[in-house]
């Protein structure tokens, strides 16, 4: 499973990352890096819970990688 990070800078200077596969995931960081770190983190919780809750099937998810 390969999920992609976008990234944009807020009129504040604040950086947001959000992956468009998993709705929701999005954060917020002072650097493309860190907000990219943040939503990676994100995106691995909603992976898990989704699993836990039988909404995915933990083999289609046995490789993730992120691309930007």
């Amino acid at each position: 499973m390969t999920l992609t990070i976008e990234l944009e800078q807020e009129t504040d200077g604040r950086w947001i990352a959000e992956v468009p596969q998993l709705p929701g995931v999005l954060a917020y960081g002072d650097t493309p890096d860190r907000a990219a770190q943040m939503a990676r983190a994100l995106a691995f919780r909603v992976l898990a819970d989704q699993i836990e809750s039988g909404e995915v099937d933990a083999s289609s998810v046995a490789h993730v990688s992120f691309a930007a």
